[in-house]
């Protein structure tokens, strides 16, 4: 999948309550891809907080870069992910998550794998280090990535890490369903196109706690996984397709 060779970057930012958190973040991002086009798409995934009024302020400042998508409920992060893709003007999706453990500086080396990599490559995908979550989060996590390579063969040892760039049109087509943003490399390798890995070290989240849990988290993986797996067996062949001239 072919790229410009400066193109747009349109950062994703999946949020829910959120506000302190996203009050230093946005200031990263920005520094973070000084140079470059870019916008940064915040979806306000239901928030009770002033998530959405500290970000519509945000907007105002002169030059700013940030646009707001708001969902009018709490909709999974998932959804939340899809609704910035969908509003993405850029020919590049770059995604984190809005709890500031995603460090933005590693957003640039995303995008510029990707378009070193060449049009076979679908994806990069960051790889957590050092992980900074609680015990029972990072076993959890630990379990159900082993459990997905052993069913999926992505290649891909942390799928849960937030920082992740596609090309735009790529993000677009894939299936879509509730737990999809945890599944992409799998997704990505479906469509025909090889996966990239970074790694990145994790920070401690400085505000607030996680907006979505474990637990259903884990109960949903289960079938998720059995989903994605039926996906990727019901598409043997992908075929090069190319148009005929006249």
């Amino acid at each position: 999948m072919s790229l410009p060779d400066n193109p747009k970057i349109s950062v994703v930012i999946p949020c829910r309550n959120e506000e302190a958190n996203l009050a230093f973040l946005l200031d990263e991002v920005e520094q973070a891809l000084r140079g470059r086009p870019f916008e940064i798409i915040v979806v306000d995934d239901g928030s009770s907080d002033g998530t959405r009024r500290m970000v519509a302020e945000r907007m105002r400042m002169v030059g700013s870069p940030v646009r707001l998508v708001a969902h009018d409920r709490s909709a999974g992060q998932s959804a939340a992910v899809r609704s910035g893709v969908l509003a993405a003007s850029g020919e590049i999706v770059a995604t984190m998550d809005g709890d500031g453990q995603n460090d933005p500086v590693y957003i640039p080396n995303l995008v510029d794998a990707l378009l070193a990599a060449g049009p076979d490559t679908g994806i990069v995908a960051g790889q957590r280090l050092k992980r900074t979550d609680t015990r029972l989060k990072r076993l959890s996590s630990r379990f159900a990535n082993r459990l997905r390579e052993s069913v999926l063969h992505d290649g891909t040892r942390d799928s849960g890490c937030g920082l992740k760039a596609l090309p735009t049109a790529l993000f677009r087509q894939l299936p879509f369903f509730d737990g999809w943003h945890r599944y992409l490399p799998a997704l990505v390798v479906r469509e025909g196109f090889a996966v990239v890995h970074i790694d990145v070290v994790d920070r401690q989240r400085r505000h607030g706690k996680s907006n979505y849990g474990i637990i259903d988290r884990g109960l949903r993986g289960a079938l998720d996984l059995i989903g994605v797996w039926w996906l990727r067996r019901r598409r043997k062949v992908v075929p090069q397709v190319t148009e005929v001239q006249k």
